[in-house]
């Protein structure tokens, strides 16, 4: 064996001086290995060069597989290695970045959501109207937790009226759109999204904005826009997910008509007579408040988009901030409503 390992060695010495390939130089050294089993099959036993090459043929022969299974594991290695090379790619525009990992971890550890969940986040579309009270933590949850496109729709601006409340605006943007100062906000927050702010009203327009979207998140202040959003949602078929506040309380729920489940004037047939419910303007509002309704919100998004847990389809939940007390009521579609029904 020791002369097999010195002439190899030369060979790939000489290989290597003259400057050629290794496939060459291996060639000449399996060349070799094949001249040793030949001389050892055919030599007579106690000839001088097989007692040199030390005769046992299964030696050589168990030498030769070892190198097989060796060479074998090689050449798979680098054929994996450049299949993984020429998908790099395409797999770098849809894979986490570093950054995103460490940022999403405590999401990825849940087992509800997961690294799946996750990704079904950063791919989701959303879109919030009204940058608000309720809007304010809505935006700011849903851009830290990796929504991957987010859309709000609002045409007032910052006032400073609006600051005891709506946390995601500060002072230094007074006069500025809502929409803008929300997006900047967002955008320091999590640099691994897209803002697509809209300064304007939800109008007649404004409808076919939400056939873009997977999710609609509705934090609006009056009937009027409400019911406008229900009817796009239910037109385009897309979950809606309303919440309304005032004084000391609210309420939230989830309205999916194309799942068999209510829309918002299922639930809310006819807008309330003037002055039934006033607004925050008119009859004041509990600073956290909007900040528990609006954080409720984007946890049901954040369970819509990745199918954790059970959505609130069919229950109006209502908080009474001033007792702390919550209850969840059963809602359900009507066969007579105009808007879904039938």
């Amino acid at each position: 064996m020791s002369y097999f390992l010195i002439i190899a060695a030369v060979l790939w010495g000489i290989g290597w001086l003259t400057g050629a390939p290794k496939r060459a130089r291996w060639a000449m050294i399996g060349v070799l290995y094949l001249a040793v089993i030949l001389a050892i099959a055919v030599l007579p036993e106690g000839h001088a060069l097989r007692v040199s090459l030390g005769e046992s043929l299964g030696e050589w022969l168990l030498v030769g597989a070892a190198a097989v299974i060796v060479m074998a594991y090689r050449a798979g290695l680098v054929a994996l290695r450049r299949r993984a090379e020429a998908r790099e790619p395409e797999e770098k525009s849809d894979s986490f970045r570093p950054a995103e990992l460490e940022r999403y971890m405590r999401h990825i550890l849940l087992r509800e959501i997961g690294g799946p969940g996750q990704r079904k986040l950063k791919d989701a579309k959303v879109l919030v109207i009204g940058a608000g009270g309720l809007g304010a933590p809505v935006l700011q949850y849903l851009a830290a937790s990796g929504v991957g496109v987010i859309g709000v729709i609002d045409p007032d601006v910052v006032e400073a009226s609006n600051l005891q409340r709506q946390v995601i605006h500060t002072d230094a943007r007074l006069g500025q759109p809502k929409v803008f100062s929300a997006a900047e906000a967002m955008t320091a927050q999590n640099p691994f999204i897209e803002v697509r702010p809209y300064h304007r009203a939800f109008d007649e327009n404004a409808m076919d904005l939400v056939a873009e979207y997977d999710l609609v998140l509705d934090g609006t202040d009056n009937f009027d826009t409400r019911y406008l959003v229900n009817r796009a949602c239910v037109i385009h078929r897309k979950p809606l997910i309303a919440a309304a506040i005032t004084q000391w309380e609210g309420q939230i729920s989830t309205y999916k008509s194309h799942e068999n489940g209510p829309c918002y004037q299922c639930v809310f047939p006819e807008c309330p007579a003037p002055g039934m419910v006033p607004s925050c303007a008119e009859a004041g509002v509990a600073a956290p408040l909007p900040g528990i309704l609006g954080t409720m919100m984007a946890m049901e998004a954040v369970k819509e988009l990745t199918g954790a847990g059970q959505g609130l389809m069919g229950r109006l939940v209502i908080h009474d901030a001033l007792y702390a007390e919550t209850r969840s009521i059963t809602v359900k579609k009507r066969a007579d409503c105009p808007i879904c029904g039938g």
